[in-house]
């Protein structure tokens, strides 16, 4: 995984409640277990006409503005609906590097976090203020400090958001949970030698 620390990039804005993970990434590409090409399936139902091909020309991400932009700003409990790693997957493979909404559902953050791409809570206030300038200044850019969890607006204001130690550390240093328990091993060797087997009974 990507060491993520600093997020300097445009926004596009999708003002849309309740975006779940099949409008992410409809059912029909979880067959798949290679992260390849996701990103042209990302919002699939909504970026392309009936044929499946020809770009809708009035969805966001098909205006040549925003072209590039690396933060999505969402509208309110983006992710909601089932569990599907493929979401996060699409939504990086799209370009994207961190998602700002004022809630996630749980289960979209966690697989977004284990997989490297960026949930921001915020509230609504600077959600509406986001929305506006991406509307107004397709070129808008924010500033993202992983470590420092803040979110810098282009007037210069700062705007802190939650995030978990665990998945800053693993965001940091660019492993997922699998990658920290792998780089315990000498830590866990260390203490089996340490210590004399156990003999397990039951009753």
């Amino acid at each position: 995984m990507e060491k993520l620390r600093h997020i300097q990039g445009s926004i596009v804005s999708l003002p849309v409640n309740d975006i779940d993970t099949d409008q992410i990434i409809p059912a029909r590409f979880l067959k798949v277990t290679d992260k390849d090409g996701l990103g042209k399936a990302a919002f699939c139902d909504w970026r392309y006409l009936e044929d499946g091909e020809t770009p809708n020309p009035d969805f966001i991400l098909n205006n040549a503005a925003y072209q590039g932009a690396s933060v999505l700003v969402a509208g309110d409990n983006f992710g909601c609906g089932s569990s599907r790693e493929h979401a996060p997957w699409a939504l990086q493979g799209a370009g994207f590097k961190a998602v700002i909404s004022t809630a996630f559902a749980d289960i979209f953050r966690n697989n977004a976090l284990k997989n490297g791409l960026l949930p921001i809570i915020v509230d609504a206030d600077t959600q509406q203020q986001l929305f506006s300038l991406a509307e107004e200044e397709p070129s808008t850019t924010v500033s993202i400090d992983v470590e420092a969890q803040t979110l810098a607006l282009p007037d210069g204001r700062a705007v802190d958001f939650p995030l978990d130690g665990f998945s800053k550390y693993c965001l940091l240093n660019g492993v997922d949970q699998l990658g920290y328990l792998l780089a315990l091993d000498d830590d866990v060797r260390a203490f089996e030698s340490r210590n004399p087997q156990r003999v397990v009974t039951t009753a």
